[in-house]
């Protein structure tokens, strides 16, 4: 895998990709934009364990593939996460009561809205960061928060967060599985794996009931 992505990943132009690949997942979450960072990262690994091999390249007349930055991709997955999500959180806003009735009629939006609207007018906003690493969760949320009219200042901060904790996350995975499994399909592999687990662990979560308060006694 890594070597068919080989001429992108060593390229500014992966960046881009990234970017817009996290950018539009909002509204197509089966676009594998956690996928593409990992390997982003991978590769970075990649190019940082054969760093003396730069040297050998130079004095042989070559000149060395380039490395991804991680600090670039994890501000390009961030910024692009936050992008998308006011986006969505825009368009819900507008919807009007066309989005209102689509929003009735799906159990998940509707449960989700109710969520949303009840931590962040407790002050807290963990939901948004959690819903992130949930396969979908992040539309739902955006869209939930738009929907419901959530002041913007009250979505933002949680979603920056989100997207960093998201990015910050993804990157690590793909470097430091790269690290210690090798820069191979085997330490990519591993990586994607992890990012699902935290995926399907967010979803159990956002899935789970809230917890009813124990009745008083007298």
């Amino acid at each position: 895998m890594l070597e068919s992505m080989g001429s992108l990943t060593g390229s500014p132009w992966i960046y881009a990709v990234v970017a817009l690949s996290v950018l539009l997942d909002v509204f197509l979450p089966v676009l594998p934009s956690g996928v593409l960072v990992i390997t982003a990262a991978t590769a970075a690994a990649a190019g940082s364990t054969t760093a003396t091999a730069g040297a050998v390249a130079d004095a042989a007349g070559q000149v060395p593939r380039e490395v991804p930055s991680l600090l670039v991709l994890v501000l390009c997955a961030a910024t692009a996460s936050v992008l998308g999500d006011l986006v969505a959180y825009r368009l819900a806003w507008r919807g009007g009561d066309r989005l209102d009735r689509a929003i009735a009629r799906s159990r998940r939006l509707t449960s989700a809205q109710a969520r949303l609207g009840t931590a962040v007018s407790r002050g807290g906003g963990a939901l948004v960061v959690i819903a992130r690493f949930a396969p979908a969760g992040r539309s739902v949320v955006s869209l939930g928060a738009g929907a419901a009219h959530r002041r913007v200042m009250e979505f933002l901060p949680w979603s920056a967060l989100a997207g960093v904790a998201w990015a910050g996350y993804s990157v690590g995975l793909g470097y430091f599985g790269g690290q210690w499994l090798g820069a191979t399909w085997v330490g990519a592999a591993v990586s994607v794996l992890a990012l699902f687990a935290a995926g399907a662990l967010a979803a159990y979560v956002m899935r789970r009931p809230k917890q009813q308060p124990a009745p008083e006694t007298a």
